[in-house]
C-alpha cells in the first residue's frame, strides 16, 4: 500500500510541475529579474535588469561558455546588418554556473570581448536566474529578440540554422520602426 500511495504522490507531483513551469511565450514580456551581488550583473559589477530591454529591439544572447560559439553565425549576421544603435542593442548574458572553467578567466575573456564588440552589452548570470526565471534552456545557446516594448519577438534553444538566423533578423527589422 505504501508503495501505491507514493507512485500516486509521484504521479501528482510530476503532474503539478509543468503549470508552473512556463516558458517565456511570443509576444509576453518575460518575468522581471535583476541580477546583482552574488547573482551576477555587469562586467563593472554593476546591476542588470530585465527592464532594460525596452526602448530599443534588443536580441539577447544567454550562453554557457561552453557553448559560446554555437551562434557565432548570428551574432555576424547580426553585426553585418548595421542596425542604428539609438534603436537596436545586443546583450550577452553569460550563464556562468554552467561551466567548469573558473569564473576569473570568463571574466577576463568577456572583458576582452567587451573592448571587441562595444556595442554588445555583458552580463554575468551566476546562478543560473534566467534559467529558472524564463525556462530557457540551460548548458545551451539561446537567443531571444525582443521589441521596444519588451516583449518576446524570437526565440530558439540551442544552435539557430540559416532560416532561423534569417527569421531573427527579419523579426529585428520589423520592429525597428
Amino acid at each position: 500500500m505504501k508503495v501505491v500511495r507514493k507512485s500516486c504522490l509521484a504521479i501528482v507531483l510530476l503532474a503539478a510541475v509543468p503549470l508552473g513551469v512556463q516558458a517565456v511565450e511570443l509576444g509576453q514580456v518575460p518575468p522581471r529579474v535583476e541580477l546583482q551581488g552574488n547573482l551576477g550583473g555587469r562586467l563593472d559589477g554593476s546591476p542588470w535588469r530585465s527592464d532594460e530591454l525596452q526602448g530599443k529591439v534588443h536580441v539577447l544572447f544567454y550562453v554557457d561558455p561552453d557553448e559560446k560559439d554555437t551562434n557565432n553565425e548570428a551574432s555576424e549576421a547580426l553585426d553585418r546588418e548595421k542596425f542604428p544603435a539609438e534603436k537596436f542593442q545586443s546583450v550577452a548574458v553569460i550563464n556562468m554556473a554552467a561551466t567548469w572553467m573558473p569564473n576569473f578567466a570568463i571574466s577576463l575573456a568577456l572583458e576582452d570581448k567587451q573592448k571587441r564588440y562595444p556595442r554588445t552589452l555583458y552580463v554575468r548570470d551566476d546562478k543560473r536566474v534566467l534559467v529558472e526565471a524564463w525556462k530557457i534552456a540551460d548548458d545551451s545557446s539561446n537567443v531571444l529578440a525582443f521589441d521596444k516594448e519588451g516583449k518576446l519577438i524570437f526565440r530558439k534553444d540551442g544552435k539557430l540554422s540559416a532560416e532561423d538566423i534569417q527569421r531573427l533578423i527579419q523579426a529585428v527589422k520589423e520592429h525597428l520602426h
